[in-house]
């Protein structure tokens, strides 16, 4: 066993892989860039190596700085983690010609499946069904243009030097090829150092399900069940679980033997990832194989108790697998939900700031693989991801339950979060019914919006919630101001009744709260619904508040802004105003006016670093054309023009940094003949 392994990446895979060689007894050595000088992986490692820079080019993708920084602190052996250069051929090669072994499959093995292409061949030749297309990496527009053709539209271009949704386009026409084929290229440059892209069909309404594949050099090679991948945004994943709810017995054994069959085929060692498409009529076609630790690998940890990144450890070590295929069994069921530092509302785009409130949620059965605390700083520099939520269950609505109530009690302030996102993706009733596809985003929501109303009575949990707060906080003042009860006109002392009107910009309710003889005991009437709610241990300036009402325990994130109350519960949020029946009826409910904003200009969506200028000073432009490319969290974005115009005058230049609301560019407005 290795005395000491440099982890070669950041964020939580960095403390992930720290846990598992704590409990090994291997000593660890953290690197980072300046940004994360003070982050949590750098302070938990036994020792710690800069590798200077600010971007991932000039420290987690130098390899000459982190194999020099293993030597120099007397590594073993290097673990990637995933992303960065865990999918590098070269990388793992030039680790091996250092004297150092690299935590993962042989570089042969990494550069025949990293290419995507040679990958399909290989599938093919081991039976596998793949979808259409070319054998070949594509040779510019016209190669692409006459490859859909033949194929037919829509088609996928991919990047062939990696995955996670980097370098992939979904082109529906050919149109819009001539700007789909460079964005690509362009995108998987940088974040794989491989340009070339391919092209195959695309299947619509798919289901993305994986299989998860554990192999020793002694040729033994072993499946750990299924994940189903469906639920993406921008092709990247933000939910997975775990067995798919997609597949039957029969099918399943079909694929974890395809899975296995490639994995032979290729001389797979370490762990690994077979990735499939599931298409509606349930046929299946091979996807790619990821040759690193999943993002997603904890839900397979927690239905089969195997430590997967121990096992990637103890395999490069040259132990062999203790197991059979028939040794292995799947318990219950397990979910993950993705937090990322991200504006679900603005088309996902990255957040970034210091995280001034961290709370994780605890609880049986529910697992928190986090790289962030109160007070780290999240830059536009890295991956988006901030920390994984993870329960298991008996079965599936145990385990969808579990997680819920685990989102519910995650709370981040200071950056913006996908939490109540994801939270209103495992209510939605075609998830609640395992109805999913990569498509699901699509069909069932716009922007953030579902197009499922809340469940009436998770609305009403939170609007109970809220005006307990609310009013305990006025009881609490009344208490300190004894002398002028009598002239602020408040309620008598020790009154157990008080009515509420409470407005929410979609709902407005009256709330009745009775108070029981015993303590922290309410009998609460909303609009005629009757519920009995215990507030045990009850804190009214808690933003985290737990209630157990009619008999089951919840939780809630509350916060008052001014004189209103924003609260979230099982994806909904809501910003609520309370009112006394005397306020209430002096109330005026004019809708607020919005400020008047400046007409013909364009605004900073996201902060990032702009990579491109699309146009110049007297250039005519129409709506929806691209005026800059953006680039923040190893994604590049477009911000179109909302309107047609002149361009007056361009306020930013390439290769400066942005943040959210910068004045981008103002123009003259201009409407052309058809």
């Amino acid at each position: 066993m290795f005395g000491k392994i440099l982890i070669a990446n950041r964020g939580e895979i960095a403390l992930r892989i720290l846990r598992t060689c704590r409990n090994l007894g291997i000593r660890t050595v953290a690197v980072f860039s300046d940004p994360d000088a003070r982050s949590l992986h750098v302070r938990q490692a036994d020792e710690a190596y800069p590798l200077g820079g600010t971007t991932a080019v000039e420290s987690y993708l130098s390899q000459e700085k982190l194999i020099s920084a293993a030597l120099a602190s007397g590594c073993q052996a290097i673990h990637p983690g995933y992303g960065f250069l865990s999918e590098n051929p070269g990388f793992a090669q030039s680790v091996s010609e250092a004297g150092l072994t690299f935590i993962g499959p042989p570089s042969s093995v990494i550069a025949l499946l990293g290419d995507k292409v040679a990958a399909k061949n290989l599938a093919r030749e081991a039976g596998l069904p793949t979808v259409s297309g070319p054998h070949t990496p594509l040779d510019g527009l016209e190669d692409a243009l006459k490859a859909a053709e033949k194929i037919g539209y829509p088609v996928l271009l991919k990047a062939l030097g990696g995955g996670g949704g980097r370098g992939m386009r979904i082109v529906r026409s050919p149109e819009q090829m001539a700007e789909a084929l460079p964005a690509c290229q362009e995108e998987a440059s940088k974040a794989f150092g491989d340009g070339r892209i391919f092209l195959e069909h695309y299947v619509d309404r798919p289901r993305h399900v994986e299989v998860q594949i554990l192999a020793d050099p002694f040729g033994t090679v072993l499946h750990l069940g299924e994940r189903e991948c469906s639920i993406q945004r921008r092709h990247q994943k933000i939910m997975e679980e775990t067995p798919s709810p997609g597949i039957n017995k029969i099918a399943r054994s079909r694929m974890t033997a395809a899975a296995c069959a490639l994995a032979r085929a290729a001389g797979y060692v370490n762990a690994g990832t077979v990735e499939f498409l599931l298409a509606p009529d349930g046929r299946f076609y091979f996807l790619e194989m990821n040759t690193r630790l999943q993002v997603e690998h904890g839900i397979t940890e927690l239905v089969t108790g195997i430590d997967l990144v121990e096992w990637q450890i103890r395999i490069a070590a040259g132990e062999k697998l203790p197991w059979r295929q028939e040794d292995l069994g799947l318990s219950g069921w397990a979910m993950e939900a993705r937090i990322c530092c991200e504006n679900p509302a603005k088309a996902f785009a990255p957040s970034t700031g210091i995280v001034r409130r961290y709370a994780a949620p605890r609880g049986k059965h529910v697992r928190v693989d986090s790289g962030i605390e109160a007070g780290s700083s999240v830059s536009m520099y890295y991956d988006s991801l901030l920390a994984k939520v993870m329960a298991w269950g008996e079965n599936r609505e145990e385990a969808r339950q579990r997680l819920v109530e685990a989102l519910n009690g995650t709370h981040i302030e200071g950056v913006v979060t996908n939490v109540h996102f994801v939270n209103r993706i495992l209510n939605h009733p075609s998830f609640i019914q395992g109805d999913l596809s990569t498509n699901f985003l699509a069909e069932h929501f716009q922007g953030d919006r579902s197009d499922s109303p809340p469940s009436q009575e998770h609305l009403d949990f939170l609007t109970i919630a809220v005006t307990l707060v609310y009013h305990n906080r006025r009881v609490l003042v009344r208490s300190s101001l004894k002398p002028m009860v009598s002239r602020i006109g408040s309620p008598p002392e020790g009154r157990t009744m008080q009515t509420y009107y409470v407005k929410t910009e979609l709902e407005r309710f009256k709330v009745t709260l009775r108070q029981a003889p015993e303590p922290g005991r309410w009998t609460v009437d909303l609009d005629g619904r009757t519920y009995d709610v215990r507030t045990p241990e009850f804190e009214f300036y808690r933003r985290r508040l737990k209630l157990e009402i009619n008999g089951k325990t919840h939780r809630f994130i509350l916060q008052y802004r001014e004189e209103f109350i924003g609260g979230a519960f099982c994806g909904i949020e809501r910003v609520f105003e309370i009112y006394s029946p005397r306020e209430w009826e002096l109330a005026s409910f004019m809708p607020a006016q919005e400020p008047d904003r400046e007409d013909y200009v364009v605004y900073c969506p996201m902060p990032g670093l702009v990579v491109q200028v699309c146009v110049a000073p007297g250039e005519r432009v129409y709506e929806g054309q691209r005026l800059f490319v953006l680039e923040s969290m190893k994604m590049e974005s477009g911000v179109p023009s909302p309107c047609d115009g002149v361009v007056k005058e361009i306020l930013v230049r390439e290769n400066q940094p942005v943040e959210t609301g910068d004045l981008l560019i103002r123009f003259k407005p201009q409407h052309y003949p058809e």
